[in-house]
């Protein structure tokens, strides 16, 4: 049976799952109403986050497919994806075009020489433009650099969530098909009789975990055969080789996986056996061998502190809150998350006594760092963080002067981001004035349907924190889309717009009587009946100082009454914590206390007095 591979790429998730569902749903690898999202915090955020592998028959043909996430947060899931496959199909939204994240999947696609094959859809979109958004993906495709050969690629129309595929927009088609045979027309086959006579070598993109079997490792082989029982050699990229047995295989078919004996080149499986394997390192037959490339990852932008809680309600939801498991859970990341790194010395390097309760964590943004956050504490986890700052790094060697007059040889460098944002022409002063003072610039500016579409550039230390500025500015009826785009020389200072906490005095449990006083000073993040401690955070001031305030306050009883003193309390419903906005709006004498049912923020230090002298001695 002749072997296909292929990814779907997009920065629609929905969009995208819908059309792997449809296919898996047409050529009978999937029942109606099972979806590849099948992750509880995927099916809850209407996005991908796991690439995930599934595979479907046609026509006498197996055709692997993967599903790769659409947020630029998880390019490392992509990247990795993108070596082991043929070709991509590259799904775009028939109304609003290709977006930032379509920039930075389809430049990894065709730097790899991948032919891609372009998908348009939701052509039923009543404001849907397929035409234009065709001549869009073709000047995409011309400025990021592509040959000839791809340049001339298949667009193919379809509406997903009915599982309608046409060639041309004014054919007629109530299915799949004329997709399906247009993969078979452009991807090219992957299996020949020729790599599979040849030795053994296979590299893992992803990994799993079963509580029976251990580690897995799915991924392509490259050339020969592999079976149970196999006695093989793991390379490392440094060429150090051991040696491990292959103890079962596995290919896919829809959802399930299915145990096989024989799996030859161009196939995508996944074998147990290699409790030590790691994605990226070649499993071959002899040591003599030559590994197949590395896989190239794009650094991490963020970085953040992770530390055990020592609040004053720690240990009261959390199942594992010591060190020792919070350094397990966060070794065992490692191991599937390849964006991620983390410096477990972090405390040691700083030269402040080596505590062990401090592990320095890097990703590739806010949501990245969120996800594994709300993984932990759905797992029982319970710790705290500190504010995420941006990596800057030093570049080549310049001779410029420092801000004291003396020489340096060594340039600041920091992440940037290109933002891609679709408001309406009465909000687009308001959005650039923000993004102005925080150092964006604008590339591009042009009219669409109804709205104005601003391309800018802004370093990601000054993007932090803004999204949640960006939905009270337009109301919520903005779009806004970001990738990151490598690092630039650093662009100084910020004018950043900072709030001040509104800090309790007192542990115990709020009163509604309190917080309608003071929901006139700002935000509040809690409601009546919640519980305190002194030195957390109950809500913001538009003010930059910090303001401490006794929550627990009551009404004074007595026995005069009034009119005017017996009114009702009408209190403002509280603006809700998550993970993601306490990540941006934390300060940084903050850190935000993650648990399982609660997020909460709080000063590092709890008392009005110990923050005092902080400041004496800063």
């Amino acid at each position: 049976m002749e072997i296909r591979n292929i990814a779907i790429i997009a920065h629609v998730d929905h969009g995208k799952t819908r059309l792997t569902d449809a296919l898996l749903l047409q050529t009978g690898a999937a029942k109606e109403g099972v979806s590849m999202d099948s992750n509880d915090l995927e099916q809850e955020r209407g996005i991908t986050i796991y690439s995930k592998n599934t595979s479907i028959e046609y026509r006498g043909t197996k055709i692997n497919i993967v599903d790769t996430p659409g947020h630029a947060d998880f390019g490392s899931e992509v990247e990795r994806v993108l070596r082991s496959i043929d070709s991509v199909l590259l799904v775009v939204d028939a109304q609003e075009g290709p977006m930032p994240q379509t920039k930075f999947v389809l430049k990894k696609s065709l730097e790899l020489g991948l032919k891609p094959i372009v998908v348009i859809n939701k052509i039923d979109k009543p404001a849907a433009r397929p035409g234009w958004t065709q001549e869009a993906v073709l000047e995409l495709f011309m400025d990021l650099g592509a040959n000839e050969e791809q340049l001339n690629f298949k667009t193919v129309f379809a509406i997903a969530k009915q599982g309608i595929a046409k060639i041309k927009l004014t054919d007629e088609s109530n299915n799949l098909t004329p997709l399906l045979d247009t993969i078979l027309r452009e991807v090219p086959v992957a299996s020949s009789p020729e790599l599979a006579a040849k030795e053994l070598r296979f590299q893992p993109f992803n990994l799993a975990y079963d509580n029976f079997l251990g580690r897995l490792a799915i991924g392509r082989i490259y050339e020969g055969i592999i079976k149970p029982g196999m006695t093989v050699q793991v390379k490392r990229v440094t060429g150090e080789a051991r040696s491990g047995q292959i103890t079962k295989i596995f290919s896919f078919r829809g959802l399930e996986r299915i145990e096989t004996q024989k799996a030859q080149a161009g196939d995508i499986v996944m074998v147990a056996g290699l409790p030590d394997i790691f994605i990226g390192e070649t499993i071959c037959q002899n040591e003599s061998q030559e590994s197949l490339p590395t896989i190239n990852i794009d650094e991490p932008t963020i970085s953040l502190n992770f530390l055990v809680n020592n609040s004053p309600f720690a240990g009261r939801e959390g199942k594992f809150v010591t060190t020792r498991q919070i350094r397990e859970r966060l070794e065992r990341e490692l191991e599937v998350n390849v964006g991620l790194k983390i410096d477990f010395l972090a405390r040691q390097s700083l030269g402040d006594g080596g505590s062990p309760d401090y592990f320095k964590v890097y990703g590739r943004g806010e949501l990245h760092i969120a996800i594994l956050l709300e993984n932990m504490r759905r797992e029982g986890y319970e710790l705290q963080v500190s504010q995420p700052q941006v990596i800057i790094k030093e570049g080549p060697s310049t001779r410029s002067t420092d801000a004291q007059g003396k020489l340096s040889s060594r340039q600041k460098l920091e992440p940037f981001e290109e933002l891609t944002i679709d408001v309406s022409s009465d909000m687009v002063g308001t959005v650039m004035d923000k993004l102005s003072r925080r150092k964006g610039n604008v590339l591009e500016m042009k009219p669409e349907q109804n709205h104005m579409r601003l391309i800018m550039e802004i370093p990601t230390r000054g993007f932090l924190g803004y999204r949640s500025e960006f939905v009270i500015d337009t109301r919520g009826e903005g779009i806004l889309s970001s990738r990151v785009i490598g690092f630039k020389p650093f662009a100084g200072e910020l004018a950043r717009h900072e709030v001040g906490s509104m800090v309790s005095m007192a542990t115990g449990k709020a009163l509604g009587f309190s917080l309608y006083n003071l929901q006139e000073r700002g935000t509040l993040y809690i409601g009546a009946g919640v519980e305190v401690y002194e030195g957390m955070v109950i809500g913001n001031i538009a003010k930059g100082d910090d303001l401490n305030v006794n929550p627990l306050k009551g009404k004074q009883l007595t026995n005069m009454r009034s009119k005017s003193s017996d009114e009702a309390i009408d209190l403002t419903p509280p603006l809700e914590l998550t993970l993601e906005r306490g990540l941006e709006i934390m300060n940084a004498d903050e850190y935000l206390e993650v648990t399982p049912s609660s997020v909460r923020l709080r000063k590092q230090l709890l008392t009005a007095i110990d923050r005092t002298r902080a400041q004496r001695r800063e």
